[in-house]
Protein backbone atom coordinates (compact mmCIF):
# COMPACT_ATOMS: atom_id res chain seq x y z
CA UNK A 1 0.00 0.00 0.00
CA UNK A 2 1.36 3.47 -1.00
CA UNK A 3 0.40 6.36 1.54
CA UNK A 4 0.86 9.93 1.20
CA UNK A 5 2.26 11.66 4.72
CA UNK A 6 3.57 14.88 5.43
CA UNK A 7 7.20 15.42 7.62
CA UNK A 8 6.63 18.19 10.49
CA UNK A 9 7.67 19.71 12.98
CA UNK A 10 7.37 22.09 16.36
CA UNK A 11 10.44 23.44 18.08
CA UNK A 12 12.69 20.83 16.39
CA UNK A 13 9.85 17.83 17.49
CA UNK A 14 9.53 15.78 14.50
CA UNK A 15 6.35 13.90 13.14
CA UNK A 16 5.19 11.95 10.41
CA UNK A 17 1.74 13.20 9.98
CA UNK A 18 -1.19 10.75 7.78
CA UNK A 19 -4.13 11.95 7.10
CA UNK A 20 -6.47 9.29 7.30
CA UNK A 21 -9.83 11.22 7.65
CA UNK A 22 -11.12 10.00 4.04
CA UNK A 23 -9.32 6.74 4.44
CA UNK A 24 -9.56 5.11 7.99
CA UNK A 25 -7.85 1.71 6.47
CA UNK A 26 -4.50 3.94 6.29
CA UNK A 27 -4.82 3.96 10.34
CA UNK A 28 -4.50 0.10 10.58
CA UNK A 29 -1.85 -0.37 7.53
CA UNK A 30 0.27 2.49 9.27
CA UNK A 31 -0.02 1.24 13.25
CA UNK A 32 2.09 -1.51 13.10
CA UNK A 33 4.85 0.07 11.09
CA UNK A 34 5.50 3.34 13.61
CA UNK A 35 8.74 2.00 14.75
CA UNK A 36 10.10 0.91 11.42
CA UNK A 37 9.03 4.46 9.82
CA UNK A 38 10.17 6.53 12.39
CA UNK A 39 13.58 5.01 12.48
CA UNK A 40 16.25 7.53 11.42
CA UNK A 41 18.62 5.51 9.23
CA UNK A 42 16.05 2.77 7.57
CA UNK A 43 13.14 4.85 7.94
CA UNK A 44 11.66 8.19 7.38
CA UNK A 45 13.06 9.26 10.87
CA UNK A 46 10.72 10.92 13.90
CA UNK A 47 9.43 11.79 17.30
CA UNK A 48 6.44 9.89 16.53
CA UNK A 49 3.80 9.49 14.00
CA UNK A 50 0.21 11.64 14.01
CA UNK A 51 -2.88 10.17 12.80
CA UNK A 52 -5.33 13.24 11.74
CA UNK A 53 -8.64 11.32 11.78
CA UNK A 54 -12.41 12.38 11.77
CA UNK A 55 -13.25 13.39 15.21
CA UNK A 56 -16.58 12.60 17.61
CA UNK A 57 -16.01 15.94 19.92
CA UNK A 58 -14.49 17.98 17.72
CA UNK A 59 -14.35 18.48 14.03
CA UNK A 60 -11.16 16.36 13.57
CA UNK A 61 -9.19 14.11 15.97
CA UNK A 62 -5.34 13.65 16.75
CA UNK A 63 -3.92 9.96 17.67
CA UNK A 64 -0.26 10.22 18.47
CA UNK A 65 1.79 7.08 18.36
CA UNK A 66 5.44 7.35 19.40
CA UNK A 67 8.55 6.22 18.11
CA UNK A 68 8.58 2.98 19.87
CA UNK A 69 4.89 2.12 19.41
CA UNK A 70 3.32 3.11 22.21
CA UNK A 71 0.61 6.02 22.28
CA UNK A 72 0.59 8.92 23.82
CA UNK A 73 -3.02 10.83 25.43
CA UNK A 74 -1.38 13.98 24.61
CA UNK A 75 1.21 16.40 22.61
CA UNK A 76 1.26 20.13 21.87
CA UNK A 77 3.35 20.47 19.28
CA UNK A 78 2.07 17.43 17.66
CA UNK A 79 -0.95 19.67 17.63
CA UNK A 80 0.48 22.50 16.24
CA UNK A 81 1.62 20.67 13.60
CA UNK A 82 -1.89 19.40 13.13
CA UNK A 83 -2.71 22.88 13.06
CA UNK A 84 -0.51 23.91 10.60
CA UNK A 85 -1.40 21.13 8.10
CA UNK A 86 -5.13 22.47 8.36
CA UNK A 87 -4.35 25.61 7.96
CA UNK A 88 -1.95 24.53 4.63
CA UNK A 89 -5.19 22.92 3.82
CA UNK A 90 -6.83 26.08 3.69
CA UNK A 91 -8.52 26.04 6.95
CA UNK A 92 -9.16 29.62 7.88
CA UNK A 93 -11.05 29.81 11.00
CA UNK A 94 -9.02 31.51 13.92
CA UNK A 95 -9.83 29.03 15.92
CA UNK A 96 -9.44 25.16 15.25
CA UNK A 97 -10.65 22.38 17.73
CA UNK A 98 -8.69 19.16 17.86
CA UNK A 99 -9.89 16.03 19.78
CA UNK A 100 -7.00 14.24 21.53
CA UNK A 101 -7.43 10.94 24.11
CA UNK A 102 -6.91 13.18 26.94
CA UNK A 103 -10.07 15.25 25.52
CA UNK A 104 -10.44 18.43 22.78
CA UNK A 105 -8.02 20.93 22.95
CA UNK A 106 -8.33 24.31 21.21
CA UNK A 107 -6.03 26.20 18.76
CA UNK A 108 -6.21 30.05 18.30
CA UNK A 109 -4.28 31.34 15.15
CA UNK A 110 -1.62 33.46 15.66
CA UNK A 111 -0.26 34.30 12.31
CA UNK A 112 2.72 33.54 10.68
CA UNK A 113 6.68 33.19 11.68
CA UNK A 114 8.19 33.30 8.71
CA UNK A 115 7.29 29.82 6.70
CA UNK A 116 5.95 28.28 9.92
CA UNK A 117 2.19 28.79 11.88
CA UNK A 118 2.25 30.12 15.23
CA UNK A 119 -0.67 28.69 17.16
CA UNK A 120 -1.95 29.24 21.03
CA UNK A 121 -2.98 26.22 22.23
CA UNK A 122 -5.11 25.83 25.37
CA UNK A 123 -3.84 22.86 27.00
CA UNK A 124 -6.42 22.62 29.85
CA UNK A 125 -5.83 22.64 33.41
CA UNK A 126 -2.99 20.94 35.05
CA UNK A 127 -3.85 17.85 37.04
CA UNK A 128 -1.85 17.66 40.10
CA UNK A 129 -2.76 14.99 42.64
CA UNK A 130 -0.43 12.42 42.69
CA UNK A 131 -2.53 9.33 42.18
CA UNK A 132 -4.04 10.96 38.72
CA UNK A 133 -0.78 12.33 37.14
CA UNK A 134 -0.59 8.85 38.35
CA UNK A 135 2.75 8.57 40.77
CA UNK A 136 3.11 7.41 43.78
CA UNK A 137 5.19 10.13 45.09
CA UNK A 138 3.78 12.27 47.51
CA UNK A 139 0.28 12.21 49.63
CA UNK A 140 -2.02 14.15 47.98
CA UNK A 141 0.42 15.92 45.28
CA UNK A 142 4.56 15.35 44.34
CA UNK A 143 5.91 18.35 44.72
CA UNK A 144 9.87 18.14 44.80
CA UNK A 145 9.85 15.22 46.15
CA UNK A 146 13.20 13.00 46.42
CA UNK A 147 13.17 9.46 43.97
CA UNK A 148 16.69 7.67 43.66
CA UNK A 149 18.21 7.91 40.22
CA UNK A 150 21.70 6.74 39.12
CA UNK A 151 23.58 9.60 39.90
CA UNK A 152 22.16 9.46 43.43
CA UNK A 153 18.90 11.90 44.55
CA UNK A 154 16.75 14.29 42.62
CA UNK A 155 13.93 15.77 43.70
CA UNK A 156 10.84 15.89 41.22
CA UNK A 157 7.34 17.30 40.97
CA UNK A 158 5.12 15.57 39.07
CA UNK A 159 2.20 16.99 36.80
CA UNK A 160 0.12 15.78 34.49
CA UNK A 161 -0.58 17.98 31.18
CA UNK A 162 -3.14 15.16 30.02
CA UNK A 163 0.13 12.67 29.56
CA UNK A 164 2.71 12.54 33.25
CA UNK A 165 5.71 14.57 33.42
CA UNK A 166 8.35 14.82 36.32
CA UNK A 167 10.11 17.53 36.57
CA UNK A 168 13.68 18.33 38.29
CA UNK A 169 15.25 21.35 38.80
CA UNK A 170 19.06 21.37 38.09
CA UNK A 171 21.94 23.76 38.05
CA UNK A 172 23.05 22.12 34.70
CA UNK A 173 21.80 20.54 31.98
CA UNK A 174 24.86 20.34 29.52
CA UNK A 175 26.65 17.93 32.01
CA UNK A 176 23.58 15.63 32.30
CA UNK A 177 23.88 11.86 31.31
CA UNK A 178 20.59 11.93 30.19
CA UNK A 179 20.19 8.55 27.99
CA UNK A 180 21.29 7.17 31.49
CA UNK A 181 18.79 9.37 33.57
CA UNK A 182 15.56 9.28 31.27
CA UNK A 183 14.78 5.02 30.87
CA UNK A 184 15.79 5.25 34.35
CA UNK A 185 13.11 7.66 35.50
CA UNK A 186 10.73 7.20 32.93
CA UNK A 187 10.69 3.23 33.50
CA UNK A 188 10.57 3.72 37.33
CA UNK A 189 8.08 1.86 39.49
CA UNK A 190 6.87 5.03 41.10
CA UNK A 191 5.24 6.31 37.40
CA UNK A 192 2.89 3.04 36.85
CA UNK A 193 2.32 4.32 33.18
CA UNK A 194 5.88 5.36 32.82
CA UNK A 195 6.85 9.61 32.52
CA UNK A 196 8.39 12.34 30.16
CA UNK A 197 10.61 13.75 31.89
CA UNK A 198 11.81 17.37 32.09
CA UNK A 199 15.54 18.72 33.57
CA UNK A 200 15.07 22.38 33.73
CA UNK A 201 17.47 25.03 34.92
CA UNK A 202 16.25 28.38 35.94
CA UNK A 203 17.72 31.19 33.96
CA UNK A 204 15.57 34.02 35.61
CA UNK A 205 12.85 36.08 34.98
CA UNK A 206 11.03 32.93 34.11
CA UNK A 207 13.30 31.69 31.53
CA UNK A 208 14.14 28.25 31.80
CA UNK A 209 16.89 26.00 29.92
CA UNK A 210 15.46 22.44 29.53
CA UNK A 211 16.33 19.05 28.08
CA UNK A 212 13.80 16.29 27.88
CA UNK A 213 13.53 12.15 27.43
CA UNK A 214 10.01 11.71 26.37
CA UNK A 215 7.79 8.63 26.66
CA UNK A 216 8.43 6.53 24.37
CA UNK A 217 10.28 8.66 21.83
CA UNK A 218 13.74 8.89 24.07
CA UNK A 219 15.59 12.30 23.95
CA UNK A 220 13.84 14.92 21.76
CA UNK A 221 14.88 18.45 20.81
CA UNK A 222 11.46 19.71 22.29
CA UNK A 223 7.96 18.91 24.15
CA UNK A 224 4.81 21.44 24.34
CA UNK A 225 3.22 19.38 26.99
CA UNK A 226 6.47 18.94 28.84
CA UNK A 227 6.94 22.53 28.69
CA UNK A 228 3.86 23.17 30.34
CA UNK A 229 5.03 20.71 32.98
CA UNK A 230 8.26 22.72 33.55
CA UNK A 231 5.80 25.93 34.08
CA UNK A 232 3.79 24.48 36.28
CA UNK A 233 6.49 22.97 38.45
CA UNK A 234 8.47 25.93 38.28
CA UNK A 235 4.86 28.15 39.73
CA UNK A 236 4.21 25.55 42.48
CA UNK A 237 7.59 25.65 43.88
CA UNK A 238 8.31 29.16 44.03
CA UNK A 239 10.45 29.36 40.57
CA UNK A 240 8.11 30.60 37.82
CA UNK A 241 5.79 33.47 36.44
CA UNK A 242 2.78 33.99 34.90
CA UNK A 243 4.49 33.85 31.64
CA UNK A 244 7.67 31.85 31.40
CA UNK A 245 9.67 31.30 28.17
CA UNK A 246 10.83 28.04 27.89
CA UNK A 247 14.22 27.20 26.01
CA UNK A 248 14.77 23.69 24.41
CA UNK A 249 17.48 22.06 22.33
CA UNK A 250 15.02 22.67 19.06
CA UNK A 251 13.61 26.23 20.04
CA UNK A 252 11.53 28.55 22.42
CA UNK A 253 8.14 28.28 23.58
CA UNK A 254 6.00 30.60 26.16
CA UNK A 255 3.80 29.10 27.96
CA UNK A 256 1.15 30.99 30.28
CA UNK A 257 -0.65 29.34 33.99
CA UNK A 258 -2.36 32.03 36.13
CA UNK A 259 -2.64 28.92 38.71
CA UNK A 260 -4.74 26.53 40.15
CA UNK A 261 -8.39 26.35 38.36
CA UNK A 262 -6.84 28.19 34.83
CA UNK A 263 -5.87 26.69 31.54
CA UNK A 264 -1.72 26.38 30.94
CA UNK A 265 -1.81 28.26 27.24
CA UNK A 266 1.50 27.35 25.13
CA UNK A 267 2.36 29.34 22.28
CA UNK A 268 5.08 28.33 19.60
CA UNK A 269 5.52 27.66 15.71
CA UNK A 270 4.79 24.80 13.84
CA UNK A 271 5.98 23.68 10.22
CA UNK A 272 5.63 21.39 7.29
CA UNK A 273 9.21 20.00 6.52
CA UNK A 274 8.44 17.80 3.20
CA UNK A 275 5.21 15.89 1.37
CA UNK A 276 6.29 12.17 0.45
CA UNK A 277 4.88 8.47 0.29
CA UNK A 278 5.20 5.50 2.17
CA UNK A 279 5.64 2.19 0.61
CA UNK A 280 3.71 -0.24 3.85
CA UNK A 281 5.72 -3.41 2.03
CA UNK A 282 9.12 -1.99 2.46
CA UNK A 283 8.55 -1.74 6.56
CA UNK A 284 6.76 -5.56 6.41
Amino acid sequence: MRVPFVKTEAAGNDFVLVDCRNRPELFEAVAPLVPAVCDRRAGVGADGVLFLLEGDKAPWMMRLLNADGSEAEMCGNGLRCVGCYLRRLGERSEEIRVETLAGPVLLSWRGEEGLRCLFRVDMGEPVLKASLVPTTLGSDTAVEEPLAVPSGVMRFTCVSMGNPHAVAFVDDTASLDLPLLGPAVERHPAFPRRTNVEFARPLGDGRFEVRVWERGAGETKACGSGACAVAVAAALTGRGAPRCEINMPGGRLLVEWKGDGSSVFLTGPAGIVFHGTLDTRYFE
